[in-house]
């Protein structure tokens, strides 16, 4: 079979090698699709803190499964899956809490082991979780991202009837306003750089959106939240103007949490931070109750992943998804790697 491998920055190529064969407690899949992230890229540019080249990548994946070993009942061949990528060690103080995916030796598909951008894996059982007969395979490689938007969301515990300020309209904020959205909160403000991005968020659902790049937010903020402002700010976007606008427009004694991952060493203000008694809170991808909301909210129709699918590539054309994205950034949201059925 083929199996991808990014040998360095931006470069990548193809190797044949055997087809796995599961043991009697593993799982083959045959993968489907591929999602690309903002992590992936941040691995094409050689820019990603804890990832070391060679590299197979893919994390965020749809497939059917193929064979299941002796061991295992509750699966068949032909049904479609997803895979939680997450390798944790189970005995440290975080996992054995039943928070895991704070595994101190936390380790991740596609980054710090081995991806699922082949033909065809093997899983044990725990890394796979079931999808419904109805679900596309695009559908299914997104709920991954997904479950870190529900995660998000539900590090802030209940947000039904909750004023939301959501900034940054990536896939990412854009999943998590919809997330919020279908768990009862009464308002979302999305806010970018970027008019295509927010766009599609009031596609989606937002109530309303604002363009940062021509002015300053507060007035907007106040505008549609009233002097009360926001119950609760999520900062999609991770750099020190997200951030510090998070900070100096949040009503005193109001929680902010940290969605995405900061590329370099964050300058903020921390007397603000402190002289507002801002509670700043963090999420960290997901655990397994997070991938199953996800899918339900996608099944019940709450959450519309069609809108952030930018464009399929072919498998062998791995290299020229990076570049597409490289020139298309303010427009692209999702891009999907189609795998073909090649060969075993």
């Amino acid at each position: 079979m083929l199996q991808q491998v990014m040998t360095n920055p931006g470069e990548i190529i193809f190797r044949e090698i055997e087809c796995p064969q599961p043991a009697d407690d593993q799982i083959l899949i045959r993968i489907r699709r591929i999602g690309i992230c903002g992590s992936d890229i941040h691995v094409y540019h050689g820019k990603h803190p804890f990832t070391k080249y060679p590299v197979t990548q893919g994390h965020e994946v749809s497939g059917e499964i193929v064979s299941v070993g002796k061991d295992l009942t509750g699966w068949h061949a032909g049904q479609k899956v997803t895979i939680e990528p997450q390798v944790v060690c189970g005995e440290c103080w975080p996992c054995r809490h039943g928070k895991y995916n704070l595994c101190e030796d936390l380790k991740v598909m596609g980054f710090q082991t081995v991806g699922t951008a082949s033909e065809y894996v093997v899983m044990d059982e725990k890394h796979v979780t079931p999808l419904p007969d109805e679900m596309s395979f695009d559908e299914g490689a997104m709920i991954e991202p997904l479950a870190v938007t529900v995660h998000a969301a539900n590090q802030a515990g209940a947000v039904e009837g909750k004023n939301i300020w959501v900034i940054g309209a990536g896939p990412i904020g854009i999943l998590l306003m919809q997330s919020l959205k279908a768990k009862g909160a009464a308002c979302v403000l999305m806010t970018d750089i970027s008019d295509a991005r927010l766009e599609i968020a009031k596609t989606c659902g937002a109530d309303y959106v604002f363009n940062t790049l021509r002015d300053d937010p507060e007035p907007e903020v106040l505008r549609i939240f009233g002097r009360d402002k926001p119950d609760l700010i999520y900062d999609c976007a991770g750099n020190d103007v997200s951030i510090g606008q998070a900070i100096r427009i949040a009503r005193k004694g109001s929680m902010i949490i940290l969605v995405a991952v900061f590329s370099s060493m964050a300058s903020v203000d921390l007397a603000v931070l402190n002289d507002h008694e801002l509670d700043l809170n963090t999420t960290m991808m997901y655990r397994h109750n997070d991938y199953v909301e996800a899918i339900e909210l996608v099944r019940q129709g709450k959450v519309r992943l069609q809108p952030l699918m930018s464009r399929h590539f072919p498998f062998r054309k791995f290299l020229d998804a990076y570049r597409y994205i490289d020139a298309n950034r303010e427009k692209t949201m999702k891009v999907l790697i189609d795998v073909d059925n090649l060969s075993c």
